[in-house]
Order: C-alpha cells, then sequence, then structure tokens
C-alpha cells in the first residue's frame, strides 16, 4: 500500500534563495550550524525521492541517511517517541520541503528509531531489576517465616499481618518456588535484548498505515535482523503497510520488492541491494575466509 508516493527536498537554488532573503534569524552570527541546511546541497539528490511499498536508504555513518527520515517525519508530522538531533533551522529546511500522498495517513503512522529501541530495553531492564530486588526480599521472608525461631504469638491487631504469614506458613508447607510464585510476577520479559528490541517492531506495527524505521537493526543479531525482514515483508503483502527504513544491514537491504537509495553515490540513485558496497564488503570478507568454513 503506497501512502507517501514522493518528497522533495530543497534544490540548491532554494537554499541559495533562502539565504539570500534577509531575515532576523539569516542575520545573526551566533549560529555554528544551519544543519540540515546545506548537508545535500551537492550531492545530487533526485528532484523527487519516489517511494514503493518498501524503500530503503542506504548509506555509511554520516552519509545524512537518518537526517532524510527526520526531515519525512517532521514534514508529515509523525509520531515520535524519542527526540532527535535538530537546529534552529530544521523547521524552515522541512518548510521548503513537498511531497504527494497517494492515501490519508492512518493516526498509527510513526517514525522508530535506534534510540525507542535503546529506551525499550532500558525501561524492561529496569522493572525486572525491581522484580528481582522484590524476590529476594520474598525469599527472606519466606526463610524466617519456615524458620523454627520464628514467633507464633499474635501481639496485637498491628502484628497481624506478620503473624498471618508466619502461621499459613507453617500449616500451609508452602515451598519456596510456590511461595515465591504466588507473591511475585514474572519478569516482564525474560528475553535478550535483542529479543526485546525485535519486540518492539512487532508491537508497535500495526495494520494500514506508513512507518519510517531508523537503523532498526541495531540490537538484533542476524538471526532477528532476518525474522524482522520476514515481518515487514508480511506487514506489506497481507497488513496494508508501507516501509521507508535506513540501514545498511545486508539483511533488510535483501528486502523483497525494495527500492534503494543509495546515498553515498553521487548523484544518488537507486541500485539492486548486491551493487550496494556495503553488501560486496561482506561479500570480499566471506570470499577471503571461505576456506575456513571448509571442514
Amino acid at each position: 500500500m503506497i501512502y507517501l508516493s514522493t518528497f522533495h527536498f530543497p534544490s540548491p537554488e532554494q537554499e541559495e534563495d533562502y539565504f539570500f532573503a534577509f531575515t532576523p534569524k539569516n542575520a545573526r552570527t551566533c549560529y555554528t550550524t544551519k544543519y540540515p541546511f546545506g548537508l545535500f546541497r551537492f550531492r545530487g539528490l533526485p528532484e523527487d525521492f519516489e517511494f514503493d511499498d518498501i524503500t530503503v536508504f542506504c548509506g555509511n555513518n554520516g552519509s545524512g541517511k537518518s537526517t532524510i527520515l527526520n526531515v519525512i517525519a517532521e514534514k508529515l508530522s509523525l509520531k515520535r517517541s524519542s527526540p532527535f538531533n535538530r537546529s534552529d533551522f530544521f523547521d524552515d529546511y522541512a518548510e521548503l520541503c513537498d511531497y504527494q500522498l497517494d492515501k490519508e495517513l492512518s493516526l498509527d503512522s510513526c517514525v522508530i528509531t535506534s534510540d525507542d529501541v535503546f529506551d525499550r530495553v532500558l525501561d524492561i531492564r529496569r522493572i525486572n531489576n525491581g522484580v528481582d530486588r522484590k524476590r529476594e526480599d520474598l525469599l527472606r521472608e519466606w526463610i524466617e517465616n519456615n524458620s523454627e525461631e520464628a514467633d507464633t504469638t499474635l501481639h496485637g491487631l498491628d502484628d497481624y499481618k506478620r503473624w498471618k504469614k508466619v502461621v499459613d506458613a507453617r500449616n500451609r508447607k508452602v515451598s519456596q518456588s510456590q511461595y515465591l510464585r504466588s507473591h511475585l510476577m514474572r519478569n516482564v520479559q525474560e528475553r535478550s535484548n535483542g529479543e526485546s528490541s525485535l519486540s518492539l517492531f512487532v508491537d508497535a506495527i500495526a495494520d494500514d498505515a506508513l512507518y519510517l524505521l531508523d537503523e532498526p537493526e541495531n540490537s538484533l543479531s542476524p538471526s532477528n535482523q532476518l525474522e524482522l525482514k520476514y515481518f515487514i515483508e508480511d506487514s506489506v503483502r497481507n497488513h496494508g503497510c508501507q516501509f521507508i527504513i535506513s540501514t545498511h544491514s545486508p539483511f533488510l537491504l535483501s528486502l523483497k520488492g525494495a527500492k534503494i537509495y543509495d546515498i553515498d553515490s553521487e548523484p544518488v540513485e537507486t541500485k539492486r541491494w548486491t551493487e550496494l558496497q556495503c553488501v560486496k564488503v561482506y561479500q570480499e570478507f566471506f570470499k577471503e575466509n571461505e576456506d575456513k568454513f571448509k571442514k
């Protein structure tokens, strides 16, 4: 399903006109950067980026592929959870951009970044650390209640809760594991960081929406990158989603039917995933070490 069909970034002439036009902001000399102005000025961006069901921006670190996603997300007013690198000129730059929608965006449409993945893993870790501390407290409590020295005398109403735990432990003969299970929730996610990262995408991506994914391979093992690839393909094929992705993962670059823009090339042009330099690095590495895979 195509929601966003084209997106136009400012041409070099538009950037020049912006700075030749006098404004109070342009007149100030205190700015150390006018980012994102100038980032793509001489890079040969296409007049319009044209999007398919899956469109990928590929480039090395610092190539500007994340900036492209941030500009598109800002222009479309997409939901986002994490802040991003912006300057006082970011809104002015986005104002010069233009786009064409083939279908109205749903409220589920959003941008998901590697920062969102990192925050998800940290949140789960904080919750689970709290659960672990509670488990230790319950274990000490079970030991105290089951010890022969435990006081079984009721010392007034204020002492009822402690007394009941001791008596219940004595009468019911609850095992340590049964006691912990009955008083403690299991960890929110008994998963690795990679599995928790993958679950973020599965949980966040609904039907019939546009999703911008910024380097989603971060924190994902190769096998989980493949799982994400299959999930994205299924979301397009069966659930009416469109994806625009920045990545240099060979697994995600091989997404079936993806249109790939090579941001490192000048001018920027579309390529097959097997033509990309970042993929050829993997190919050459494994070719050089081919004999090591032989028994």
